[in-house]
């Protein structure tokens, strides 16, 4: 398993992923912007995570598409608990609690990684064939 290589693609989708919340953030399109951005990075998080994983697999790896995504969504949690609530939320009045007791978060915790394991089923899953008879 290519774990550093699972990590650092984790780290890119991170970043570009906190970019796309803080633009969306910045610009009022709705009156909710905590929903305008949480819907924002939910939309990129598709093509955000489906080419992230398709770089990851493009060595060849075989890895279960469940393990990458576990692993690429805790790098993702992790670098939110040690940058995106102690820089961004807790200045601005959250806290942790507040942060990873929004469903929101997990909703799009959980959409990142069924793109990931949906792009290791139709793209990297050799299928299973039993001999009838």
């Amino acid at each position: 398993m290519k774990i550093i290589r699972a990590i650092l693609v984790a780290i890119l989708i991170w970043l570009l992923g906190v970019m796309v919340f803080m633009m969306a953030y910045s610009v009022r399109l709705v009156n909710d912007l905590e929903l305008q951005s949480n819907l924002a990075l939910a939309t990129a998080l598709i093509p955000l995570g489906w080419y992230g994983t398709k770089y990851y697999y493009r060595k060849g790896s075989k890895l279960h598409g469940q393990l990458l995504g576990l692993v690429m969504v805790s790098t993702a949690i992790f670098l939110d608990v040690i940058i995106t609530v102690p820089l961004l939320i807790i200045p601005a009045g959250g806290n942790y609690l507040e942060f990873f007791g929004a469903i929101s978060f997990w909703l799009i915790a959980m959409e990142y990684f069924l793109v990931i394991l949906i792009y290791w089923r139709l793209n990297v899953k050799t299928p299973v064939y039993t001999k009838v008879g």
